[in-house]
């Protein structure tokens, strides 16, 4: 079973100096692969979505802001620097995670429900979470696996 590592955009990139964002052994371990992180999507304001929103309409949804833009952007620069090796890409389909998957720009990206939320439909809950579980634990490198999700 692979090693799941959590990074979060706070811990990479919040308003902490770039030298202790993450440390030696965080950046060591993510060079060696064969790891899943896991990342929710940059910073988008607000709680949720309006009560009406459609998954594949954007401008229905809560969205990144510049600063979130921004975020995921170095995001993907920090990886590239260190020459991390993302083998893949999988995103929850709502934009905002899909945005900050695409701006991390470490590979082509691809929108998954097993990475949604749940939050309206509860009673996917298990039936998501444990998709999710099986992909987290098949995932055998090389390289590393990257999702971002909406929760």
């Amino acid at each position: 079973m692979p090693t799941l590592l959590c990074l979060t955009l706070t811990l990479l990139l919040g308003i902490l100096p770039t030298s202790v964002q993450a440390n030696d052994a965080t950046w060591q371990a993510l060079e060696e692969g064969s790891l899943v992180i896991l990342m929710r999507h940059s910073l988008a304001p607000g709680i949720g979505d309006p009560p009406d929103f459609v998954v594949e309409q954007c401008d229905t949804q809560r969205n990144l802001s510049a600063g979130g833009r921004a975020q995921a952007q170095a995001v993907g620069r920090a990886f590239r620097e260190r020459s991390i090796l993302i083998a893949a890409v999988y995103s929850s389909r709502w934009c905002r995670a899909m945005d900050t998957a695409e701006l991390i720009a470490l590979g082509p990206v691809e929108p998954t429900p097993w990475l949604d939320s749940f939050f309206r439909g509860r009673g996917y809950q298990a039936q998501i979470t444990q998709t999710a579980q099986q992909q987290i634990a098949a995932w055998e490198g090389p390289g590393n696996l990257l999702l971002v999700t909406i929760r």
